[in-house]
């Protein structure tokens, strides 16, 4: 099957439209061209994806800076991240429903290109307040800042929808559980690099808050342009067969031509809103995303205010959260490929049960090193579920609309998960302190591997049903072949 095509119902523009089907090129030439372009475009969803986190929040960088200079409280700071987070778990749905019938290689540069525009105009703020009186300003730049946010969450909506469009259409089921844990590193090294190019643009023009977004966003104006060099929408608008055609390799559930041709909303209603898997899906990012953001938005601030790091200390233990959750994020794809045989729900579960200790490890009065390892560990562990929730998203749901149900997973992860996690933690923190902040991150870990537990059994029933499918197949060509 193929998301390739152009009978969609919905008005996209030709010049963004997904590209028709070209005339099939010879075996060889197939056999020849088809590695190299996988391998093309995986490195330009990459490329594309990890530039996103350059600059989509680099708030909680700033935020030591952010209060001293400007008397932003814990809560404000919550404010300005949930600004762009809901806009994004909102965008990230709504937008996938264009993507799932617009071309990759343009969907993502253009939302990149915006929300560079995005970061730049976050700068101008500061750098138009200054003179003016402090409460003045600091009003001035919050709320300003927090209506360029919510923009800024809206491009950034437009990256993971078009990226695992290409996954699903370069990539087949089988091998996918390796690929998306690869690919899906891309946001690690994109929010480790953002801290290392903060660092960087704090050492070349001073320690003002506005370079740290200028500055990425400049960096990714340039690999905006390196993305849409190397995407390619579809295989067969590169003249190759469809992926499952040429690894012999079905999706884990069909998808009919009546099916490619329906409403957007019957779309929407049939394999998301009434999809149970889906539905318990999205209930488990919310508290995934609760437990990812709940550490992560505030790791400068916490090691800062309370294990007495320096500014450069609080940066750096946001880089080996993200960096450690890359090693991380290989593991649980290689578990549940190899160990699980294909079964996400099971490594996704392991991994946040092992979270639990890693809060209680990090919440410790001990040396700021414990809190360090900590950090790795919470990073390599956490990771692991984030992926493998986008991953059965699009694994059991039919091709078609493999972006919409990833979307719509994560517009309850961001609109309600990385909601509690900014705005909900600040105000936890503000009225109760950091340890009863710990606690509800761990109650956050328990709850969302209740809702993977649930998962697994129609998990479990969707393979059966595609072993017996490809039995089925096999059994036929068989017979043909007699």
């Amino acid at each position: 099957m193929t998301t390739t095509d152009s009978q969609k119902k919905g008005k996209i523009p030709g010049w963004l439209a997904i590209p028709a089907p070209a005339k099939r090129l010879p075996d060889a030439e197939v056999d020849q061209k088809y590695p190299s372009m996988r391998l093309q475009v995986f490195m330009g969803i990459f490329i594309g994806y990890a530039t996103f986190y350059l600059i989509r929040n680099n708030v909680p960088l700033v935020a030591p800076i952010l209060t001293d200079q400007l008397g932003f409280s814990n809560t404000a700071i919550g404010v300005l991240s949930t600004s762009l987070l809901l806009a994004y778990g909102f965008s990230k749905f709504l937008t996938a429903m264009i993507s799932d019938r617009s071309n990759a290689r343009l969907f993502l540069p253009i939302g990149l290109v915006l929300s560079s525009i995005a970061n730049i105009l976050l700068a101008l703020t500061g750098y138009m307040g200054e003179g003016a009186q402090a409460g003045t300003a600091a009003a001035a730049i919050a709320s300003t800042m927090a209506a360029i946010m919510v923009f800024n969450g809206v491009f950034q909506g437009m990256g993971w929808p078009p990226s695992g469009r290409v996954l699903v259409n370069w990539f087949s089921t089988g091998e996918r559980g390796g690929k998306v844990a690869i690919w899906n590193t891309a946001h690690n090294v994109g929010a480790a690099l953002s801290g290392a190019l903060v660092a960087w643009g704090f050492a070349a023009f001073g320690k003002s808050w506005e370079v740290a977004f200028w500055f990425p966003a400049a960096a990714s104006l340039v690999l905006a342009a390196i993305s849409w060099f190397l995407i390619r929408d579809n295989p067969e608008a590169e003249g190759l067969p469809p992926i499952a055609e040429y690894r012999n390799d079905p999706d884990k559930v069909e998808s009919t031509k009546e099916d490619r041709t329906e409403s957007t909303w019957t779309t929407l209603r049939k394999h998301v809103l009434g999809n149970r898997t889906i539905v318990n899906l999205a209930l488990a990012n919310v508290f995934v995303y609760t437990l990812r953001y709940g550490v992560l938005v505030w790791t400068p601030k916490y090691l800062h205010d309370v294990r007495n790091a320096s500014l450069e200390g609080g940066l750096m233990g946001f880089s080996i959260l993200e960096i450690s959750g890359i090693f991380g994020t290989l593991l649980c794809g290689f578990i549940s490929d190899y160990v699980f045989k294909g079964r996400r729900s099971p490594a996704g579960i392991l991994f946040l049960l092992a979270t639990v200790a890693t809060i209680l490890l990090y919440s410790m009065d001990a040396p700021l090193w414990v809190a360090m390892i900590a950090l790795a560990l919470f990073g390599g562990l956490i990771y692991g579920p984030v992926m493998l929730i986008g991953l059965q998203a699009i694994d059991l749901s039919p091709s078609h609309v493999a972006g919409t149900a990833a979307g719509f997973t994560g517009l309850f992860g961001y609109a309600l998960g990385a909601t509690m996690a900014s705005t909900g933690v600040g105000i936890i923190v503000d009225i109760w302190g950091w340890g009863a902040a710990f606690g509800f991150m761990i109650a956050c870990a328990l709850i969302a591997a209740a809702f993977l537990f649930m998962v697994n059994g129609d998990e479990k029933r969707l393979m059966a049903e595609r072993k017996a499918r490809m039995m089925r197949d096999n059994v036929q060509m068989d017979t043909e072949a007699e």
